[in-house]
């Protein structure tokens, strides 16, 4: 068994026994009435343990929680709070790992983990990673990390994340699109383009992980330099996450930026998939093979009316509301992002799975909410 799918036991079997029993289940994409059931219990406990651990979180769901109309009576937590205090439902000493979500720049959330609610995260982006086979102990890749390359005392949630999906497939070589100069972080195209061309030469696969944005502008510098296209092995995966904020007038579609990657570096559709996190709400949404974010079976999706907050029906845009009951550090188990999405049926797909899926278009205004992506795209500016 991989380390990750190991067992892990919430803090307190006899206040958590749905979240552990939700969180326990394996089938990433599992729907129906007993797992909707089953969601609501959990979340009525989690709800529970967070009022007798958080004061915020007490008197925001003793004046709003029992409102009939909010889902699993869990009231709004937008992601902004994060940015400006620091909520724990855990002591102090029971932190096992603070994380950031942005770079050199910007408001940063501080998010606290105790070890159940981190490994638990980290556990169903290994059952998701499971389900697709992603998974190859046996099997050695070369990575290129569109990531910061680590540094002393970096605590951001992007780098935490590209260094630990790097655990699903033994390294050969590993090369960091952002490298550590001792001050700071700086995008290197060129040694991006190298990677890629030595790891050609090589028979082991590629594993392309991080930023969207960095990846276009090596793929643009490969063929400024009239290179031809590259032929990666078929096994060969890309896993993009972050999105082009900060560089929204550069920015091409989804299909476009695919389309390239095949074209110049010879990895399949299929093969290529973009995802959708937050250090605030860390359940992992990793596309489809038909490239679409379907809801996990532990958590669930709605769509919010930037005028009302008010829940609107599938196809209509409004603010990203992720519920999860998984979070036991901090009260986050329903939070409303700054992110502009519509949601889905899950038939509309037509892939395997029966979830519902959700589109990002992008974010609500031009706010000072500046993520990890911001930052890193600011440090490319002026280098492509």
């Amino acid at each position: 068994m991989n380390s990750h799918l190991a067992p892990i036991a919430v803090p307190d079997p006899g206040l958590l026994p749905r979240v552990q029993e939700l969180c326990d289940l394996t089938a990433p994409y599992a729907t129906g009435p007993a797992e909707d059931e089953l969601f609501a219990a959990a979340m009525a406990e989690i709800n529970a343990w967070h009022s007798d651990r958080s004061p915020f979180f007490r008197s925001l769901y003793e004046s709003t929680g029992t409102d009939a109309g909010a889902p699993y009576r869990a009231p709004l937590v937008h992601a902004n709070l994060f940015k400006r205090h620091e909520l724990l439902s855990i002591p102090r000493d029971a932190v096992d790992l603070h994380l950031t979500s942005s770079g050199t720049t910007g408001q940063k959330s501080q998010m606290f983990f105790d070890t159940w609610t981190i490994r638990s995260a980290q556990r169903m982006v290994a059952r998701i990673f499971d389900h697709n086979g992603w998974i190859t102990p046996g099997q050695e890749v070369n990575y290129l990390l569109y990531s910061y390359e680590p540094a002393r005392d970096l605590k951001l949630g992007t780098s935490f994340t590209d260094n630990y999906l790097c655990d699903f497939a033994p390294a050969r070589q590993v090369a960091y699109a952002l490298r550590n100069t001792g001050g700071g972080h700086e995008f290197d195209p060129f040694g991006c383009v190298e990677a890629l061309r030595r790891y050609e030469r090589d028979d082991a696969p590629v594993r392309i992980l991080g930023f969207p944005a960095f990846l276009w502008f090596t793929l643009e510098r490969m063929r400024a330099m009239g290179l031809p296209p590259l032929r990666l092995s078929e096994d060969s995966l890309v896993i993009l996450g972050g999105g082009w904020k900060g560089n929204a007038d550069r920015q091409i579609g989804k299909d476009e930026l695919y389309a390239r990657i095949t074209e110049q570096l010879g990895i399949p559709p299929e093969r290529i998939r973009d995802t959708f996190g937050s250090v605030e709400h860390c359940i992992p949404y990793i596309e489809c093979d038909h490239h679409r974010l379907h809801a996990p079976v532990w958590s669930r999706v709605a769509i919010r009316s930037t005028r009302t907050l008010e829940p609107l029906p599938y196809g209509e845009r409004g603010y990203l509301h992720l519920v999860s009951p998984y979070i036991t550090s901090v009260p986050a188990q329903s939070v409303l992002m700054g992110d502009l999405a519509s949601l889905h049926p899950g038939e509309e797909c037509g892939c395997e799975l029966n979830t519902p899926w959700f589109t990002v278009h992008g974010r609500a205004g031009v706010s000072r909410n500046r993520s990890c992506a911001v930052a890193a795209s600011e440090l490319m500016k002026g280098m492509s």
